[in-house]
């Protein structure tokens, strides 16, 4: 029978040597000293069965009564804390006098009648078996025994019962060797009278708690956490399983969140309306994207800054942690930052808008001017900004050729400054009344490139690069043609700019149907006969289409002026 005890001392040591190795500071010092206990007790049944004198076989006993009187205590001492049930101090300071009290009287065994009246023994074919007649002390030992048994159970039950913040797992599993150890101590010589099943029970019980503080890394938050955070109070911490089990919280996790008081450990958060609303949806966000791991919660005027993290225990990814840090104050200014910044850009947006304003109404000024000195051209300036507008718009309404809205609102805005350039032709060629000579028409046609230099000079210091480039091309180029006789430098086809091609049309068109001093005005037949022909060599047979669409709307305009009869 030797190599039973032998079997069981050796996995005692062997299961020590695990907790030694999983061994955390954090762990309760009650469990410690279980797996120091045990293997001096089983060391104590194996020396017992192997004793071959009296005094050996009383040696080895009065180890083995260490089970009752203190290993007892401590697995009870070790449940009432995993219950989170505390236990006075003196009455703590009580139990171990009393199992001392207990434990001495039994090392008086073969000294003093207490404990044992007499005591003999001898070996039944290989065994140690002792003839022995109890004493009160004895009694005392197995009323000790019971009453740390029934302590045990009792505070499981309850706990089971009213205590939903204690994994139901680990309360099971509490439950499971102090049943065993009943069942060892009280009924074992009946079931085995040759074989002491307390060793196995106290293995039984060193292998249960190996179990329980394996899961003990997920259920306390502070052996997880960072613990000043969790000391400080200002950290709400709650963990959460793979499963969306709910595994804890601290104070202030329940604090942010009552609905936690609710939760029972060990099952799933989904139970509370609330945590399905906020937690669970979190979850399922940083499981599909683990960059959404940030979320703010608002909750009674506070906003809390909610950060996702992995539970680990050791490296191993265990399920979720929840760190919540009150970010009122921070939210707060950012706010009335957001609203100063949207204030400001605001302001600024309408000072721009007031200076853009006056740098449009100056440049039209300018260009009205000009017109003021060209005594044949009086509302041309107006007219063919209208007739662009125009224009554009039917143009994007055709599709063809695809412009944007930066485009049209440029190029309708740059239409007035198309003849900018006439500032410098001679007043005697300006305001002739009557057709041009060679000559003079060469002088006039320089308008065009002195044009684009002075719109460059206006508009060097506006930082819309795309509006300058086009002012520019429309005051240079909008007298080229499609087939190259136009001035000033004889561009052809896609060669002009789009933005000229388009302003041609609009002040050829506008030349046709008003009156000048070397001519009467058209008929919009006339003038449209003239545009229709010039396409392919004048204008850009690409724009037609958008002529075409624009017609009805430039006679509608220029009927409305009341200059054409």
């Amino acid at each position: 029978m030797t190599l039973y005890y032998d079997l069981v001392l050796a996995a005692s040591i062997v299961m020590t040597l695990m907790y030694v190795f999983m061994w955390h500071k954090h762990f309760d010092a009650h469990i410690t000293m279980i797996y120091v206990l045990v293997p001096v007790i089983n060391l104590g049944y194996a020396l017992l069965a192997r004793a071959t004198t009296l005094e050996e076989a009383l040696m080895a006993n009065r180890l083995t009564y260490m089970v009752g009187c203190y290993l007892l205590l401590i697995i009870m001492f070790s449940v009432f804390s995993l219950c989170q049930i505390p236990l006075n101090r003196w009455i703590r300071v009580a139990l171990l006098l009393m199992s001392t009290a207990v434990y001495a009287s039994a090392l008086s065994i073969g000294r003093s009648p207490i404990f044992y009246k007499d005591v003999q023994f001898e070996l039944i074919d290989g065994a140690v078996v002792f003839h022995k007649h109890y004493a009160f002390m004895h009694t005392a030992f197995l009323a000790l025994i019971f009453g740390y048994f029934s302590a045990s159970l009792i505070a499981i039950i309850y706990t089971y019962l009213h205590k939903k913040q204690v994994s139901r797992k680990i309360l099971i599993l509490l439950f499971l060797p102090v049943v065993v150890a009943m069942v060892a101590f009280f009924a074992g010589r009946r079931l085995f009278p040759r074989v002491e099943l307390i060793p196995a029970a106290c293995d039984f019980a060193l292998l249960i708690y190996l179990i329980i503080v394996y899961r003990m890394c997920l259920y306390d938050v502070i052996d997880v956490a960072v613990d000043s955070l969790v000391q400080s109070g200002d950290t709400g911490l709650i963990s959460i399983d793979f499963n969306f089990n709910y595994l804890g919280s601290n104070a202030t996790a329940k604090d942010i969140f009552p609905a936690l008081n609710d939760l029972t450990v060990d099952l799933p958060i989904t139970r509370s309306a609330l945590m399905r609303e906020t937690a669970l949806k979190w979850l399922e966000a940083f499981r599909d994207d683990e960059s959404r791991d940030t979320v703010h919660y608002e909750k009674d005027d506070h906003s809390f800054l909610v950060k996702i993290t992995y539970l680990f225990n050791d490296r191993r990814r265990r399920g979720y942690q929840f760190f919540m840090t009150d970010d009122t104050e921070d939210q707060h200014y950012i706010n009335l930052l957001s609203h100063y910044n949207a204030e400001l850009e605001r302001e600024v947006a309408d000072k721009t808008a007031h200076i853009v304003a006056m740098h449009d109404r100056l440049i039209l000024g300018m260009a009205t001017m000009v017109e003021s000195r060209d005594n044949s051209t009086g509302g041309h300036i107006r007219r063919t900004s209208e007739g662009v507008r125009l224009l554009t718009e039917a143009i994007r309404e055709v599709g063809a050729p695809t412009l944007s809205d930066a485009f049209c609102r440029d190029l309708i805005k740059a239409a007035p400054m198309h003849d900018l350039g006439k500032i410098a032709v001679d007043d005697a060629i300006l305001r002739k009344p009557g057709r041009f000579t060679p000559e003079e028409f060469d002088k006039m046609k320089s308008h065009a490139a002195e044009g684009a230099r002075i719109v460059r000079e206006i508009l060097k210091s506006v930082e819309d690069d795309e509006f300058r480039h086009i002012a520019q091309n429309v005051a240079h180029y909008h007298h080229e043609r499609w087939d190259g006789s136009g001035y000033p430098e004889g561009l052809k086809a896609d060669a002009i700019p789009l933005e000229a091609r388009i302003m041609a049309i609009a002040d050829v068109y506008d030349a046709l149907v008003s009156k000048r001093v070397y001519k009467e005005r058209m008929s919009f037949e006339e003038a449209d006969a003239i545009i229709m022909d010039g396409m392919g060599r004048h204008f850009d047979p690409g724009l037609e289409a958008g002529y075409v669409a624009a017609r009805p709307r430039l006679e509608a305009y220029y009927s409305g002026l009341g200059e054409y009869a």
